[in-house]
């Protein structure tokens, strides 16, 4: 096997990081240069360049193994208040002056829009912290393969009932981003992101169930060990076995980490621009009045460091902010990028791409089972399937498996039954958040606990 020590690699990675960034800085100045000699009359453009490493492994066999090392320049002119906008992977000359004239003759074409432009000079960044987000891991495919192996292992080796591996997938890669505009702005962001997955099923019987479990993050040191990953998934799997039904009834229900970062995102959702100004959302002037509980508190926390979402600013080039979303229940404002901002009659809050790390508040000391303690009597969701929320109106509806708790205990397993209710009412029924905060994605936050919803089954 070919050998290469973390130091070796990190070296290397930081070479081609400053490699990148030269190049990256000098393709953007390059195609505003050229924008302006089209013709037009303000410009940004983002010059990015990639490499990733991506690796899964099937009953001990490769299935597959792709390295990849991307670079794209994305331009965007306005002429007047006409927008085009113009893609390219050729970065010679003749490469950059073909796309900003493409993108001249596409807003030349199109109709005016009194909100297109870029942002107000004003709110661009100018703090540049160093969030530590550039954290390279392996980069020969011969490891790879040996850390999906070992996990895949664990997660066969879990129980004796695991009968095949649907695969164990890693992925590691990394990038610089350089976003530049006509303002003068110019902003740089390099990071990198990792994740090791496994999935397998059990068997007793005539009775299947799968199931999996991950870990993601920036920093390799940060990663479950790949050991841990499989036999996680492993036991998953084998203590699905012997679901059923239950018949349909209304209880409390219990997300934990990884699925309850979907219920704020259904929120999130709710309050961003798109969403508003087209009048597709159901918290539709609801800025300052009460939507859930009053005991939740969501920020955005977009500088803290080597978090998955942090970042000095937009996809704009907007700075982002610290700022509270909900406080104590009610409602402190929306999520606007430029455009949606000047549709709505307000200012860019700098989430053009979305959300800069929002943190939910933990209410308890409690983890997963002690909030089981707590609710006493109800249904623990550990998977759902489905899209499920109406934005429009709130309603929430999804297809999912889980158990039954009972006195406080998570007991048997149920499947084939769906979840249900409201947003706005569920965000009023939430009665703990835990502090067992999962930290590998955008949303932080631990399990939470909805006081009632609806569970269909027989």
């Amino acid at each position: 096997m070919h050998a290469m020590t973390q130091e070796t690699v990190v070296l290397d990675a930081a070479e081609e990081r400053v490699a990148d960034t030269q190049t990256a800085q000098s393709m953007v100045q390059r195609a505003l240069d050229a924008a302006r000699a089209a013709g037009a009359d303000t410009a940004e453009a983002g010059a990015s360049l990639s490499r990733a490493l991506t690796v899964t492994v099937r009953n001990h066999e490769v299935e597959s193994l792709q390295f990849q090392r991307d670079r794209d320049l994305a331009l965007t002119v306005y002429c007047g208040q006409r927008m085009g906008s113009a893609t390219t992977a050729d970065w010679s000359d003749d490469g950059l002056r073909a796309a900003a004239e493409a993108a001249v003759a596409i807003a030349r074409a199109s109709g005016e829009d009194r909100c297109n432009g870029l942002p107000d000079a004003a709110d661009m960044a100018t703090a540049m912290p160093d969030l530590d987000l550039f954290h390279p891991w392996m980069a020969d495919a011969d490891s790879a393969v040996e850390l999906a192996r070992a996990c895949e292992q664990a997660g066969l080796d879990a129980d004796t009932r695991i009968v095949q591996s649907e695969g164990a997938t890693l992925d590691t890669g990394g990038g610089v981003t350089v976003l530049g505009n006509t303002h003068g702005f110019l902003g740089i962001s390099a990071g990198t992101r990792h994740s090791l997955s496994c999935a397998v099923i059990a068997r007793s019987g005539d009775d299947m169930q799968r199931d999996y479990w991950y870990t993601a993050g920036r920093v390799p040191a940060g990663l479950l060990a790949a050991d841990v990953v499989g036999r996680r998934a492993g036991e998953r799997a084998a203590a699905r076995l012997g679901a059923s039904k239950i018949s349909t009834r209304q209880c409390p229900v219990l997300f934990p980490p990884e699925l309850a970062r979907g219920l704020w995102g259904s929120l999130l959702g709710a309050i961003s621009g798109g969403a508003l100004y087209r009048r597709a959302s159901f918290l539709l002037d609801r800025a300052g009045t009460r939507i859930a509980a009053p005991m939740v508190h969501l920020e955005q926390q977009p500088f803290i460091r080597q978090a998955i979402a942090s970042a000095a600013f937009d996809e704009e080039g907007v700075a982002t902010q610290e700022r509270v979303l909900v406080d104590e229940g009610v409602l402190q404002g929306y999520l606007l990028s430029t455009y949606s901002a000047r549709r709505l009659g307000l200012r860019s809050t700098g989430n053009a791409g979305g959300i800069f790390n929002l943190v939910a508040r933990p209410t308890t000391e409690h983890d997963l089972h002690g909030l089981a303690r707590e609710m006493g009597e109800g249904l623990l969701v550990t998977e759902l399937m489905g899209q499920g929320v109406n934005t429009v109106t709130g309603d929430y509806s999804r297809g999912a498996a889980g158990y039954l708790v009972r006195g406080g205990e998570i007991c048997e397993p149920v499947d084939e039954i769906t979840v249900a209710g409201n947003m706005l009412d569920m965000l009023e029924q939430v009665q703990a958040v835990g502090a067992d905060v999962d930290v590998s994605g955008g949303v932080r936050t631990g399990s939470v606990l909805i006081g009632r919803m609806t569970v269909a089954g027989d």
